[in-house]
């Protein structure tokens, strides 16, 4: 059974887990979960990807170099295969000796106890959770035990090998992990069914606007044709005509396909991402969403990925919580950093509130991001006042 510290800790987990939407940003909040309700040194999540390998394989306890080194995401072999195949977990004290044990890459760090436990969702599984290396539980004082145990946990030192009550703890945060896991899949399926569904509508606008000017285009170039001999100057004027609807029909061409095409941040730049999906939101709601950019520079790939990210949480909690008016995107240089500002004339809130209550709408993952990438956030808000969200990371 769980103490009531260890309930405590179950406890902040759901909350960090269920205060994420994007299905990475949850995934990733699992991993570190798991990491710390359980003490391990590391801990890692393997999305399967149905042909033998992973589809996404987080880690927690290694810095981004030592992962790299590592290399390529592991295939389903050895251990990891035989949990998945029979979705049980697997409780080893050391996986070193473990007959099914098929080694490491050069770059990997050695461990020796291992859990390893199943996402599951019905009988699919969504995911695997495996931690390594059980690490001494922190003392109140610093003493050893003469009987050579560590300090205050009954266990031998170097022991690195997991409980039963580990295990039923994982198993207990695997379950709610399930929830969040299939929770976030379905708002992510429900945010792509909006945006296709927005594409789908103005590909119709696209049509009925742009083949009703290309019909004008046709009787008009028809109508100066038969003139040319009878009445040169009514054709000139005619031709004119085309010339002008002509221009028309490819103004609002050009328009609605910079909207249809999906700005890529690695090809287009954050910029470019942030003005397709604002122009794509003004017109799949009510409220005027509205962008601008005052030559931010490029911060890195990584900051502007976690500026994106940030941006489309604070979008998403402004159109669907706050009932706003106006919501303005800014991206702006301020200094040797780029800054993005999301701002809404909507309800607004109290943040001490929003804290108390547990509902953090966000705040806690869009944080998280900032301070991963060296930056910081500031979120002012008040009942009625609307909100203003600001990130702010260095560049270059």
């Amino acid at each position: 059974m769980a103490t009531g510290t260890g309930l405590a800790a179950i406890s902040d987990a759901l909350l960090a887990m269920n205060s994420t939407r994007q299905v990475r940003d949850v995934l990733q909040t699992i991993v570190g979960s798991a990491r710390e309700l359980l003490n391990a040194r590391y801990a890692a999540l393997g999305v399967p990807d149905g042909a033998g390998g992973f589809a996404q394989f987080l880690v927690s306890g290694m810095t981004e170099r030592q992962w790299r080194a590592i290399g390529p995401l592991p295939r389903q072999h050895g251990l990891l295969a035989a949990m998945l195949r029979r979705a049980e977990p697997e409780r080893v004290a050391d996986i070193r000796r473990d007959p099914r044990f098929e080694g490491w890459p050069e770059a990997h760090p050695e461990m020796r106890g291992f859990l390893g436990m199943p996402i599951l969702d019905g009988e699919r599984v969504l995911g695997a959770l495996f931690l390594a290396d059980k690490l001494p539980e922190r003392p109140a004082a610093r003493t050893r035990l003469r009987d050579g145990t560590g300090p205050g946990t009954g266990r031998p030192r170097g022991d690195t090998s997991f409980t039963e009550e580990d295990e039923e703890l994982l198993r207990l945060l695997a379950r709610h992990a399930a929830i969040a896991l299939t929770n976030a899949h379905l708002l992510e399926r429900s945010r792509e069914l909006s945006i296709a569904e927005e594409r789908a509508r103005i590909a119709r606008e696209l049509h009925d606007a742009v083949a009703q000017k290309l019909f004008s285009l046709r009787l008009t170039a028809r109508a100066a044709a038969g003139l040319l001999t009878r009445d040169p100057a009514r054709a000139a004027a005619e031709l004119t005509e085309v010339t002008r609807l002509a221009a028309e029909a490819a103004d609002e061409l050009r328009a609605v396909v910079v909207e249809l095409r999906p700005a890529a941040l690695e090809e287009d730049g954050l910029a470019a991402v942030l003005d397709a999906e604002t122009r794509v939101l003004n017109r799949a709601h009510p409220a005027r969403v509205a962008f601008v950019c005052r030559e931010p520079g490029a911060p890195g790939p990584d900051r502007e990925e976690a500026l994106l990210q940030v941006a489309r949480e604070a979008l998403h909690n402004a159109l669907r919580h706050a009932a706003p008016s106006r919501v303005d995107v800014s991206l702006d240089r301020r200094g040797a950093h780029t800054v993005l500002r999301v701002v809404d004339d909507g309800t607004g809130f109290d943040p001490g509130a929003v804290r108390r209550a547990g509902r953090r709408l966000g705040l806690v993952s869009m944080r998280d991001r900032a301070q991963a990438v060296g930056g910081s956030l500031t979120i002012t808000s008040e009942p009625g006042r609307g909100t203003v969200v600001e990130m702010e990371v260095p560049r270059g």
